[in-house]
């Protein structure tokens, strides 16, 4: 369809190649707008098995529509869903065996490549791995200097796998501009292998060693089927005369040039939703000029997305998942549920719609078309809306009366208005676009929108997008601020973003920052890492634009061909055992006289409870969990024994991790951690029978578990540990609340798994080791393990926090239960039970993060998180009458206004704010203190009871504070001196406590089994 215009060379045409559909539309700026919004053709057709057939046909049928002429048209841009398919569809044909070389020194050996992957996907992919030297501290200090000759005796294995595809990915990589390691490395790699592709990390993704490596890969897997994806793309372009450049759009709504594309194809994999939310914005660019909320409601599911005020959707937080791989690049964040047209209508006591769906076949199984088995929401809609002309109204006459139609009206409204809710980051109304083919079930007004528009064209939204897509540039890194301010460096870096873009193409007068965000890094003296994201308008004056050259071939559209039609799945050389599935309910762990010996199932319900514990601290036990499964994996034997257990004359060690949780995302513990033990008994007569963590919260509470593993020190871990929690800094322990003796930690040794040692033989006090051990901590690269002295038996059964490794599997084990049960709504409540039940704890609060302030001081992140009240339960199938209301958690009516939660590292409280006047101004203020040091202050997310570290807060996210009553070791006079308010400079605070402290009960103590 389309209308005639005049010859001039300045028309956009967008496509997008999905699964299902190809849309096309042809799309003049100039005109964007009038009335038809310079739409001058679309098309909507099936996708064809070679793109390039699709693609000519949609162009040409739109050319013939609007009397178009191919020397006036400007470029055209592509969305495509083809290369995330071929991912998710775990396609062999299309995924090629990729060699993985990390720069890595002795860093990350016990996670190597693609360790958290589905196990059929690393087996399709990864064909080969070495753990090389080189990599970067976070200053950009080296680890250690890659070794040429021993990439190129890994080439030469890579060679006889036959494997043409190799990552390399080096240790704080994104950050090297001075060494450029992978640069470097991928050189030789080149030069050994001829032909081959080469993926360096640092292009793929940012900070993140994991998460980032995870993405080169797959992007490396899939860079043979890009190249010819895209030959297909552009083929028809030149077929048709077309004479000028190719896009294609990428996750965050902006263009790829083809052969950039070719080249990083994994940024292609999340831009169907983005190019829909831009599309729709498009479509009433004249009036909102505002963050808007897209509602994207399909024939089974709505897609909601925010698009910010600057033109481009809200991203997801630190990480994305794909096909069961996490990666750290850029994603819309987008959620959805089960909600369209095709949705399935039961009428009862209580009305439901969905989530299961009629889908494709509306068309054949909805009444309104002759259908009989089943009723759906577009039936309902038909009957709700008089006007709505969509297939035979009367043959739904009188399926619902009166109430029903006006429950099915009340659901749908509270569903969408429920999500829109869950992805606001403010309170205040905005407006809501509706788009899809199922908006027609969608109501007029919406609590929450500040208006509902349903625009023209919302069918092709996503073709759309694509051809107004714009061009950006981010960059990531971490800088120092010691010479200069904070603003100083930002400006640096925006001026650097802004020249990135024009680089990419953008027009100087439009590039601009449209993003930014500055985080300390705790521990590091006088650094923070910045991000800063730029974006302008195409400079169709350019002729420079590249596009990709291939040696021509008239076979091109038979490979094609032969991807549709041979695409299958590996067959697998190994036969997995399924695994099986755990009964929550009646599983019991294994302890045999009094020794409990730690499985798989137990690691991860203690990895959950670690985090939550940590009271927003202590960093994520994300790596150390993957390190202690695959110790469990290859036969380690793990013991935890209750400290009653204990004899007098025991000799305890303290392990623990020190350093910046930033840095332990990129560089992976080695050996650092057992080797702080080795160095410390050479200055330390006494031998260690047992072992024990430092903390609890975070990563620290699995330490130790992997240093007593029986490879390890082979020591049985003391159900405990000194903080019962997760704490700033060393003095915060309960044997310096007990006061005893002293100094308590001393001698004490730290080393970074690099060859570095320190020993501290003697100190003054335990403040004075905790400010020698913080000096050196900069220098070793800010992660460093820590080894104390041991304490006897006697002192650590007067002096432990006891059986927290406990609380924490039964912490975990509630929050599985909840998932498993779909009742995570209730997730708070069930892990309070697990923590000694309502007397033990409370739950302070439950909203949505609207507002979050970070700053560095004396090496720590001091900051507040500012929560308002909301009802975060996913409860959106009942009717919301004033009856269900009173049935359904009161959270709504209970958490009304705003706390904040001032921490250092760790949470520090939660405090109620009011409303008042100072100076003639309404001003918040300080109000009623809910929870406080030493009880423990955390927050969870209320959409899957997971943990939410200080670094991880942002705006949006819905979540519940829980408070649980600090352990009887911590309220003394003196516990609270060093553990309470006054120690974190909030004098004007007074301590009391939540509730009762109740002892978690001993895992051993319920299961043991004497043989």
């Amino acid at each position: 369809m389309g209308v005639a215009v005049e010859r001039s060379k300045l028309l956009r045409i967008g496509v997008d190649v999905g699964g299902t559909n190809t849309d096309g539309v042809v799309l003049d700026p100039s005109r964007a707008l009038d009335e038809n919004k310079g739409i001058l053709a679309w098309h909507k057709a099936p996708t064809t098995t070679n793109p390039s057939l699709g693609i000519n046909d949609a162009i040409t049928t739109m050319f013939q529509s609007a009397n178009i002429s191919p020397d006036q048209v400007a470029s055209v841009t592509i969305g495509t869903t083809h290369f995330v398919n071929a991912v998710v569809e775990r396609d062999a044909t299309r995924l090629s065996r990729v060699a993985v070389l990390r720069l890595c020194g002795p860093f990350s050996k016990y996670a190597p490549p693609c360790i958290d992957w589905p196990e059929d996907m690393r087996e399709l992919i990864l064909g080969h791995y070495a753990l090389l030297k080189g990599g970067l501290e976070v200053d950009g200090y080296l680890i250690g200097d890659i070794d040429e000759a021993s990439i190129r005796a890994q080439c030469a294995l890579i060679r006889e796998k036959g494997i043409r595809s190799v990552v390399v990915n080096g240790v704080f990589s994104p950050i090297d501009t001075v060494e450029r390691q992978e640069e470097r490395a991928a050189a030789v790699v080149r030069a050994e292998i001829p032909g081959c592709d080469v993926v360096c990390s640092k292009e793929v993704a940012n900070l993140g060693f994991l998460e980032r490596e995870n993405a080169a890969i797959l992007n490396a897997s899939i860079l043979t089927f890009a190249r010819k994806t895209i030959r297909s793309f552009q083929e028809p372009v030149k077929r048709l005369g077309l004479d000028c450049p190719v896009f294609i759009t990428q996750n965050d709504g902006t263009i790829l040039s083809g052969d950039m594309a070719a080249r990083l194809p994994i940024r292609t994999f999340s831009s169907g939703p983005t190019n829909s939310m831009r599309g729709a914005a498009f479509l009433v660019q004249n009036e909102l000029d505002e963050a808007m909320m897209v509602v994207d409601i399909g024939g089974t599911t709505t897609d909601v997305g925010l698009l910010l005020a600057n033109g481009f959707p809200r991203q997801q937080a630190a990480y994305s998942d794909l096909a069961g791989v996490r990666m750290n690049f850029s994603c819309p964040d987008v959620k959805s549920i089960g909600l369209g047209g095709g949705s399935i209508v039961r009428s009862g006591e209580t009305l439901t719609v969905g989530p299961d769906s009629v889908g494709y076949k509306l068309t054949e199984a909805a009444r309104v078309f002759g259908g009989k088995e089943c009723l759906t929401a577009t039936d309902c809609a038909v009957l709700a809306d008089g006007a709505l002309e969509i297939g035979n109204r009367e043959l739904v006459k009188g399926v619902l009366d009166e109430q029903g139609i006006a429950k099915y009206k009340a659901v749908v409204k509270h569903k969408l208005e429920k999500i829109i809710d869950m992805m606001k980051t403010s309170p205040e109304d905005l407006p809501v676009l509706l788009v899809g083919g199922g908006a027609v079930i969608a109501p007029d007004q919406l609590k929450g929108a500040s208006k509902v528009l349903k625009p023209k064209w919302s069918g092709v939204a996503n073709a759309i997008g694509a051809a107004i897509a714009r061009v950006s540039a981010v960059v990531d890194t971490v800088k120092s601020t010691e010479s200069k301010t904070t603003q100083e460096i930002l400006k640096e870096i925006c001026q650097d973003a802004i020249e990135r873009v024009v680089a990419n193409g953008a027009s100087r007068s439009t590039a601009k920052v449209v993003e930014m965000d500055v985080l300390p890094l705790p521990y590091i003296a006088n650094k923070s890492r910045f991000t800063v994201r730029a974006a302008g308008d195409l400079d169709y004056s350019r002729t420079d634009f590249a596009t990709l050259h291939f040696e021509e071939s008239s076979e091109a559209d038979v490979q094609m061909d032969e991807y549709e039609k041979t695409a299958q799945r590996v067959e697998r050389k190994t036969k997995l055992e399924p695994k099986e599935e755990v009964d929550i309910d009646s599983y019991r762990p294994t302890v045999k006289d009094r020794i409990w010996y730690v499985n798989e199932t137990d690691l991860d319900w203690i990895t959950i409870g670690c985090y939550i514990l940590g009271t927003g601290g202590g960093g994520s036990p994300y790596q150390y969990m993957l390190k202690l499964r695959q110790m469990l994996r290859r036969g380690d034997v793990v013991r935890v024994v209750s400290p009653d257990d204990l004899p007098d004359d025991a000799a305890v060690a303290t392990t623990g991790h020190a350093g910046s949780p930033t840095v332990g995302i990129e560089k992976l513990g080695g050996d650092e951690m057992t080797q702080a033990q080795l160095e410390l008994y050479k200055v330390c007569d006494r031998q260690p029978t047992h072992i024990i963590s430092v903390e609890i919260g975070g990563g620290n509470g699995l330490q130790s578990l992997i240093v007593g593993a029986s490879t390890n020190m082979d020591l049985p871990a003391v159900d405990g540990d000194w903080m019962g929690r997760a704490y700033p800094t060393r003095w915060q322990t309960t044997p310096v609340v007990f006061n005893e003796r002293s100094p308590i930690w001393s001698p004490v040794s730290m080393t970074d798994g690099n060859g570095n040692v320190v020993i501290v033989p003697t100190a003054a006090s335990d403040l004075q080791v905790e400010r020698i051990l913080r000096a050196a901590l900069s220098t070793l690269g800010s992660a460093v393990g820590c080894a104390d002295p041991p304490v006897t038996g006697a002192e650590a059964k007067r002096w432990t926090v006891e059986n927290t490794i406990s609380q924490s599997w039964r912490i975990g084990r509630a929050v599985a239960k909840a998932r498993k049960s779909n009742r995570v709504d209730h997730v708070a409540e069930t892990i309070l039970q697990e923590c000694g039940g309502p007397e033990a704890g409370q739950v302070l609060w439950k909203g949505k993060i609207v507002g979050v302030h970070r700053t560095l001081r004396n090496g720590h992140v001091y900051g507040e998180c500012v929560i308002e009240g909301a009802d975060v339960i996913d409860d959106d199938d009942a009717v919301p009458d004033k009856q269900a209301l009173r049935k359904k958690d009161t959270s709504a009516v209970q958490f009304q206004g705003k706390i904040k939660i001032p921490f250092k590292n760790e949470n520090i409280a939660a405090i109620k704010l009011s409303l008042s006047v100072v100076d003639g101004e309404i001003v918040e203020t300080e109000d009623e203190v809910l929870g406080l040091v030493p009880d423990l202050i955390t927050v969870i997310d209320a959409q899957n009871g997971e943990a939410i570290g200080t670094p991880e807060y942002r705006y949006g996210l819905l979540v519940i504070v829980l408070g649980i009553t600090a352990s009887e070791r911590w309220t003394s006079e003196r516990g609270v001196e060093i553990g309470g308010p006054k120690s974190f400079d909030m004098n004007h605070l007074t301590y009391k406590p939540l509730g009762k402290f109740v002892k978690p009960l001993g895992v051993i103590d319920e299961f043991n089994v004497n043989s």
